[in-house]
C-alpha cells in the first residue's frame, strides 16, 4: 500500500527532473548559437558536454592547470570553456594577458556575484565594478593601505611576531629535554601568525594566544566563522554552473553560507559596538587606531551609493580578513617549502641575514630594502604559486 501511495509522487518528481534538464539543454543549445554582436568570439575548447561543459574534464585526475595546458596547446593561446553553461576566458599568453589588464581592464574588473557572503555587494573585493568599487577602491588606497597608516600599524606585526617566536620558544623549553631536534608545524605556525597580524590590523583583535575563558570563547567562534567562510568562498557550488538546480541547494551549501554570513555579521556588529563605545569614550589615540577606528571615522552615519556606514564597515573588515590572512599565509608556506627542498638557496638567504641584519638583534622592517636576494625569492615564490585573485566576470 505504501509502494502504491509514493508511486504517482515519484513519477510526477521524475517527469519534472527530466522537463528541467530538457529546458536546460534547449537553452543551452540556443545561447550557444547566438552570434556576438561586437564581433568573433574566442575558439571553445573541443570536449565541452551539453549542459554541464567541460566541467568532466576539469574534475578528472589531473590538476586544473595542467589540463587548461593542454588545452592550450590544442586551442592556442586564448579560448573559452563552458563550466555549466557560463562561458569563461582562458588566456595563457603574457601579451594577452597585459592587454586584458590595461586595454581591456574594465571588462574584466567585476566578480562574479556573492550575494549571501558579500554583504549583498558591499564586500568591494566581490562587488560589481561601478561606482561603488571605484570609490571604495580609491578610499582603501588611500586611507587604509597609504603609507603612513602601513607604517603606523608597523607595530602590530612586530609585535605579533615577537610573540609568536616567543610562543614557539617557549614550546621548545617545555616539550624537548634540552636536544636539539623540535618539530614544528610551519603551516599551522604560519596560518596563525598571519591571522593575529590581519585581526589585530584590522580591529585590535587576536584568534590565537589570547587569556580569559570570555577571549577564549569569543576566539573559537571568530576562528571557526572564519575558517568556514574561506571554505565556502573557495568552494565550487554546482549551482553556480548550472543556475536551473539552484532551488535544489544540493548539498545543502546554500543554507550554510546562510548561516555562516549571520554568525558574521553577530560578530563584526559586536566588535563594531566595541569600537564606537571606545571611541565615544575617548580613549583613541590616532596613532593608536586600527583599520575599523580609521573607518568609523570616514563613514560614520554616512551612506555610499546606497549603503550604510554600519554595511559598509563590517562588509570591508570581512575584505581585509578574507583577503590578507589565507593569501599571506600560503605564499609563507610556499616559500619556507621550496627552501627546505634547496638547501643551497637556503644558506644563501642566511648568509644574507648574517651580513645584512647580524645575529645580535631581530628582523626589522627597515632591513627589508637591504634583503635583495630574500626578496628574489619572494618574487620566484609568487610566479610559481601565484596566488589566486578569483574569478573575473565582465
Amino acid at each position: 500500500m505504501e509502494m502504491d501511495f509514493l508511486t504517482p509522487s515519484l513519477n510526477t518528481i521524475t517527469i519534472g527532473l527530466i522537463s528541467l534538464f530538457a529546458i536546460s539543454f534547449f537553452l543551452f543549445i540556443w545561447r550557444s548559437k547566438l552570434v556576438n554582436p561586437k564581433g568573433k568570439t574566442p575558439l571553445v575548447a573541443a570536449g565541452a558536454w551539453p549542459i554541464i561543459g567541460h566541467l568532466p574534464l576539469l574534475s578528472g585526475s589531473k590538476h586544473p592547470h595542467v589540463t587548461l595546458g593542454v588545452m592550450a596547446d590544442k586551442s592556442g593561446p586564448i579560448f573559452t570553456i563552458k563550466i555549466g553553461v557560463n562561458p569563461a576566458l582562458v588566456v595563457s599568453d603574457w601579451k594577452i594577458t597585459k592587454e586584458c589588464y590595461t586595454t581591456n581592464d574594465e571588462a574584466v574588473s567585476s566578480r562574479h556575484k556573492q550575494v549571501v557572503l558579500g554583504f549583498n555587494y558591499a564586500m568591494f573585493g566581490f562587488s560589481p565594478y561601478g561606482p561603488y568599487w571605484r570609490e571604495m577602491r580609491k578610499i582603501s588606497k588611500l586611507e587604509f593601505l597609504s603609507t603612513r597608516r602601513i607604517q603606523l600599524l608597523s607595530r602590530v606585526r612586530v609585535s605579533e611576531v615577537e610573540t609568536s617566536t616567543k610562543e614557539l620558544y617557549k614550546d621548545w623549553d617545555q616539550k624537548n629535554n634540552w636536544s636539539c631536534q623540535f618539530l614544528v608545524e610551519l603551516k599551522q605556525w604560519f596560518s596563525k601568525l598571519t591571522l593575529n597580524v590581519v585581526l589585530r590590523m584590522v580591529c585590535g583583535k587576536r584568534c590565537f594566544g589570547v587569556k580569559g575563558a570570555r577571549e577564549v570563547k569569543e576566539a573559537e567562534r571568530c576562528l571557526k566563522a572564519i575558517r568556514e567562510l574561506i571554505h565556502l568562498l573557495g568552494l565550487f557550488v554546482a549551482s553556480d554552473a548550472i543556475p536551473c538546480i539552484g532551488l535544489l541547494d544540493l548539498g545543502g551549501h546554500e543554507k550554510t553560507m546562510k548561516k555562516t554570513a549571520r554568525e558574521l555579521d553577530r560578530i563584526l556588529s559586536q566588535w563594531l559596538e566595541e569600537h564606537r563605545h571606545t571611541r565615544a569614550s575617548g580613549v583613541v589615540v590616532e596613532d593608536d587606531q586600527d583599520l575599523m577606528d580609521a573607518m568609523l571615522s570616514i563613514f560614520d552615519s554616512k551612506e555610499l551609493h546606497g549603503f550604510d556606514a554600519h554595511t559598509i564597515i563590517k562588509a570591508t573588515v570581512l575584505s581585509m580578513i578574507a583577503g590578507g590572512n589565507d593569501t599571506s599565509a600560503v605564499t609563507l608556506i610556499w616559500s619556507m617549502s621550496l627552501l627546505l627542498n634547496h638547501h643551497n638557496v637556503l644558506k644563501k638567504a642566511q648568509e644574507e641575514l648574517d651580513i645584512q641584519v647580524g645575529k645580535d638583534r631581530f628582523l626589522n622592517e627597515s632591513d627589508l630594502n637591504k634583503l635583495v636576494y630574500i626578496q628574489a625569492i619572494i618574487k620566484e615564490t609568487l610566479r610559481l604559486y601565484p596566488v589566486s585573485t578569483g574569478l573575473r566576470a565582465s
